[in-house]
């Protein structure tokens, strides 16, 4: 309540609540100027505002419903030798053994046959032919040194059946590969239907091949054994090897002159 005097000396009352109220707008520029005049005319924060970025923008969750890769294909069988598809005579081998693409992952290029007839005096196996042969087997320097072998040895060229144990050239053949690929079977059965008289293998990667554990010096005498064929055999260095270092030569000879004692 309140005590208000008039112009002709009367008392009158008036309650508080008659005074119009400050609106909303009033209160806070009234807020506002009270800052002010405390000396606060700006806000400050802890956390810096970049004010140049763009705005973010909400994500709104995809309808498309993630799905996993399929599967990846299965890798198709590498062409392998099986014994199914070899041939039974020593003609129908040499034509099988350029054409056929199961033999080397399906490449034909490149391939030499062997040479020689059936029944020779002696075999002799290298593991691949040389790098420049195309048609004929070991027409390089490591046909030469065999050919200086064999008239040493007092073997005439047309006495002895050769072959390798690949089809072309392969410096950096993996072995064990192609003994799980079935190599190792199929050289036996090479060896089978030229049916020989003696075997030499130059190379000690063709023993383990020809079912012998590799020696420690492979120039040494062996004995061939597959499918009721035996046959005396002499495992010597290859002949790349013995051009790179001459001096094995001799441990050849000397096992090749105890292998023939006549």
């Amino acid at each position: 309540m309140c005590a208000l005097i008039s112009a002709n000396g009367q008392v009158k009352t008036r309650k508080m609540e008659d005074r119009a109220k400050p609106g909303i707008s009033e209160e806070i520029a009234a807020a506002l100027d009270w800052w002010r005049d405390a000396g606060v005319d700006c806000d400050f924060g802890e956390v810096p505002t970049d004010w140049l970025a763009a705005p973010v923008t909400e994500k709104k969750p995809s309808l498309v419903r993630a799905m996993a890769p399929p599967p990846p294909p299965p890798e198709p069988e590498k062409p392998t030798v099986r014994s199914s598809d070899w041939p039974q005579d020593l003609a129908s081998f040499t034509e099988w053994w350029l054409a056929d693409p199961r033999l080397d992952d399906g490449r034909t290029t490149g391939r030499v046959p062997p040479r020689g007839s059936h029944g020779a005096d002696l075999m002799v196996i290298v593991p691949d032919p040389e790098r420049d042969d195309t048609e004929s087997l070991l027409s390089g320097p490591q046909g030469k040194l065999l050919d200086a072998m064999l008239t040493a040895m007092q073997i005439a060229p047309g006495q002895i059946y050769l072959a390798s144990v690949l089809p072309r050239h392969m410096p950096m053949a993996d072995w064990p590969a192609l003994t799980e690929k079935g190599f190792g079977a199929l050289l036996c059965h090479h060896v089978k239907l030229a049916a020989p008289k003696r075997l030499v293998a130059l190379g000690s990667n063709i023993l383990p091949l020809l079912g012998n554990d590799p020696a420690h010096n492979p120039a040494v005498l062996r004995t061939f054994n597959h499918e009721g064929v035996t046959l005396p055999l002499l495992a010597g260095k290859s002949l790349a090897a013995l051009l790179e270092r001459p001096r094995w030569k001799a441990g050849l000879w000397q096992a090749w002159l105890d292998w023939n004692p006549d």
